[in-house]
């Protein structure tokens, strides 16, 4: 992907985007997404996971990437979310929650590393409503990235990656995921910023900018371009004095995060 740059000083009036603490003011802040999945009101979990070794070398991504048939009868939009339903679950850890995305037919499953909390052990709830057990094989904290496996990939459909460094600002784009627990929420959007720097898992990271609606429990499910492939992965969102959306929303960029999964994988 291209190199990040950082992005320009905002106006003064603009507020300013920071990790959400305990004394953090409400105003401008920056939410990771996760939320119980069982409750009506998101909450932000502690950022956990097992850490990949040191000095693990990244490998190539070797998932998906040939787009996927367009859905009989379904034009535009409609086509696209058609496409990613299938491949998109709610993920329930402990008492976090959130979403994530098949990405391969091997099982495994791509979310937010607080979703999952620190957990070892999960639940996936397929988009048809059947729910599996499924285990966290590994986890980047520094990413904000983990992946799940599941004993029953044949029960699974892999998304598609598309490629994060083609966006374009003003592109249209659709959000995937369980906000509040509702599963299956679409929301749509456009490409507000690319490479925004904010501070997600812990360091400052470039992010891919939307204003697709992004609340409390789309933490891990993905950001689509309108040919179905996954561009982002939903993580954070820039949140008022209420909490909610206010149409800024932050996806790790797929290009970081598909290398990050395919060496979680293999370790």
């Amino acid at each position: 992907m291209p190199h990040a740059s950082p992005p320009r000083t905002p106006p003064p009036a603009a507020p300013p985007i920071a990790t959400r603490t305990a004394g953090t003011p409400p105003r401008g802040r920056l939410l990771v997404i996760a939320a119980l999945v069982a409750a009506v009101t998101g909450a932000a979990g502690g950022v956990a996971g097992a850490r990949l070794s040191e000095g693990s070398e990244p490998v190539p991504a070797a998932l998906p990437r040939v787009s996927p048939a367009p859905s009989a009868g379904l034009t535009g939009m409609s086509a696209t979310a058609a496409r990613v339903l299938p491949s998109v679950v709610s993920v329930e850890s402990g008492s976090m929650g959130g979403s994530g995305f098949v990405v391969d037919g091997r099982g495994h499953i791509l979310t937010n590393a607080h979703v999952v909390a620190g957990n070892v052990r999960a639940t996936v709830v397929l988009s048809d409503g059947r729910r599996l057990s499924a285990r966290v094989i590994g986890a980047d904290d520094d990413e904000d990235l983990a992946v799940l496996e599941v004993g029953y990939p044949r029960d699974l459909t892999p998304a598609t990656l598309g490629r994060s460094a083609e966006l374009s600002v003003g592109e249209q784009v659709l959000a995937i995921g369980s906000p509040l627990g509702l599963s299956g929420t679409v929301t749509a959007g456009i490409v507000s910023a690319l490479d925004r720097e904010v501070r997600l898992g812990g360091a400052h990271r470039t992010a891919v900018q939307t204003d697709a609606s992004i609340n409390p429990g789309n933490s891990g499910g993905p950001l689509v371009n309108a040919r179905g492939e996954v561009v982002g992965v939903n993580t954070a969102i820039a949140a008022g004095r209420g909490g909610g959306n206010i149409g800024i929303g932050f996806a790790i960029p797929i290009d970081r995060a598909a290398p990050i999964a395919e060496r979680i994988i293999r370790n």
